[in-house]
Formats: C-alpha cells, sequence, structure tokens
C-alpha cells in the first residue's frame, strides 16, 4: 500500500522552497535557471502559475474532462512561459516569493476540500485530487532546483515527498536510490549509478 500525496505535502513543499530561495532575495534574478531557458525570476513565477493553474482545476462543481478552465494567459516574449499570474517587478523578489507562496496556499486549500472522487483535466490524464497535489509538488520540486542552481544556493526537498509524488505520477523509476536524487533523475536534471541520463519524460496523472 503506498502512501498517498496530500494537501500537507503541498503546502509542505512549498515552505520548503521559500525558506531556500529567500535568503537568494538580493542575488541577480535575471541570470538563467539551471539549464533552463527562462530567468530565476521567470522560473519562480511559472511555479506560481502552475500551482494557481492546478487549484483552478479543481474548482467548478463539474470539470471539463477534455480541456482545461479557460483562463487567459500570455508569453511575455517569444520563449517565455506562458502565465496567467506574474509578480510586480516593484515588489522585488521578495514580492515574487510572496505570489508563489500564496498560489500554493490555493492548490494546499483546493487539495483538502475537494471531494476525492472529482476528476479534472490535465495533458498528462484525466485527474483526480490527488494527481494535482502531486504535480503542483513536482512543479515546485523541479523548478525550485532549476533556481537554486541558476542562483548557487541548496536546495534540498523533502525525502519523503519525492517519494511518494514518484510512485504517484511516474511509472519507471529507478530503484535503490534516494527519493530526492531520483525526482532529479526522473526529471532529466540528474544521473544516477548505472542509469541512462533521460533527456525527455513525462507524468502519469490517471488516478491509481
Amino acid at each position: 500500500m503506498r502512501d498517498y500525496v496530500t494537501a500537507d505535502d503541498v503546502q509542505t513543499t512549498v515552505a520548503a522552497a521559500i525558506d531556500a530561495l529567500l535568503p537568494a532575495a538580493d542575488r541577480d534574478w535575471s541570470v538563467p535557471a539551471g539549464a533552463l531557458m527562462w530567468t530565476c525570476w521567470e522560473t519562480a513565477e511559472h511555479i506560481a502559475d502552475d500551482l494557481f493553474a492546478y487549484a483552478v482545476q479543481l474548482g467548478p462543481a463539474k470539470p471539463s474532462a477534455t480541456t482545461y478552465v479557460p483562463v487567459a494567459w500570455e508569453r511575455k516574449y517569444d520563449g517565455a512561459p506562458a502565465a496567467s499570474i506574474y509578480a510586480e517587478k516593484k515588489a522585488g523578489v521578495t514580492g515574487l516569493l510572496e505570489v508563489l507562496e500564496a498560489c500554493g496556499a490555493l492548490l494546499t486549500a483546493m487539495v483538502r476540500v475537494t471531494p476525492p472522487e472529482k476528476r479534472s483535466f490535465h495533458s498528462s490524464g484525466l485527474s483526480d485530487v490527488e494527481g494535482f497535489a502531486a504535480l503542483g509538488c513536482v512543479e515546485v520540486i523541479a523548478h525550485t532546483h532549476d533556481i537554486a542552481t541558476g542562483l548557487g544556493v541548496a536546495w534540498n526537498p523533502p525525502q519523503d515527498v519525492c517519494e511518494r509524488v514518484l510512485s504517484r505520477l511516474f511509472s519507471d523509476i529507478a530503484a535503490g536510490f534516494p527519493a530526492a536524487e531520483t525526482f532529479l533523475w526522473a526529471t532529466g536534471r540528474g544521473e544516477l549509478p548505472g542509469q541512462p541520463r533521460l533527456t525527455s519524460w513525462r507524468v502519469d496523472a490517471t488516478p491509481r
């Protein structure tokens, strides 16, 4: 019997990300986020936007099984992340992280109050509430790694959350390694001894 991904996992993961990134608020967030083409600022906005989007998908009483809730979004330039949520530049990095934290709280709240039988559209499969919680954790863990790499700060995601997320969303993963290291490998961000480096990856959000 596997452990389920919960609202507490979303809350814990977002809090850990804020704790890791806030001490770097005075650094240059216009640098690339790790191997991404996006800046650290844009990547943090992308995390916030995904958390918001997953919360929105759980909102309607009868969610669509074929498309996302039609919230408007835009790209600020070709190659930029498409988003509905942006942080005010004048608020600085602390404001940016406040936006990320707030969007995490929205998803946390929606996961807590959404009936487990509800299903809503996601491109990786018609998902239940646990799936959206896990998807939110994936975005936070993976992209906080990208930002931390770009800024040169440490990022140690919660091992237990990584383990639950891997069990929920990833069907073919290497066994016998620490969960956080396996997560980075499974999302193309790290290497594991004896395993090929992944150049592409996907999740399966359908209920287990």
